[in-house]
Parts: structure tokens; C-alpha cells; sequence
């Protein structure tokens, strides 16, 4: 009986665990501050798209007037990379 209780906790335990992993939450505020220096790029993104990354931001499929990138920004919110998709 103790056998089975234990796998079935193990199990439960690993197969919730990628459900229970998510990216750190953007703050609506630091969102807005990164919609409004993407508007000044004629940009655009998904705030669902929004990472935080190491030392700041990593931005996925982001629209503007020129194409479509991938941005990752630094903590004060300048283009540290971007690239075309």
C-alpha cells in the first residue's frame, strides 16, 4: 500500500510540474513602459509575449511597421537585440 501511495504522489508531482512552471509575471506597469517604447519604434506586441529574461526582457513576434522581430531588452528597457523573423 505504501508502495503504491508513494508512486502515485511521484507521479502526480512530475506530471503537474509543467503545468505548475510559468514565466515570471510582467507587472502592468513595466508592460505599459514597454508598449509605450515600442510605439515610439512604430512597434507592437502581445503582452503575452513579454519574458523576463536574464538582465531584462525577451519579446517574441513583435509587429512593426517594417516586419515582424524578435527583441530582447535590456533592464532599462533599451534594444539590447533584434531580430527579423
Amino acid at each position: 500500500m505504501k508502495i503504491r501511495l508513494t508512486t502515485s504522489v511521484v507521479l502526480a508531482v512530475l506530471l503537474g510540474a509543467p503545468w505548475g512552471l510559468r514565466a515570471e509575471e510582467i507587472a502592468a506597469d513595466k508592460q505599459k513602459a514597454i508598449g509605450d517604447m515600442l510605439a515610439t519604434m512604430k512597434c507592437e506586441v502581445d503582452p503575452a509575449n513579454i519574458e523576463a529574461g536574464g538582465k531584462g526582457y525577451e519579446l517574441d513576434d513583435v509587429f512593426c511597421s517594417d516586419g515582424q522581430y524578435d527583441l530582447e531588452l535590456n533592464a532599462d528597457l533599451t534594444v539590447a537585440d533584434k531580430r527579423k523573423e
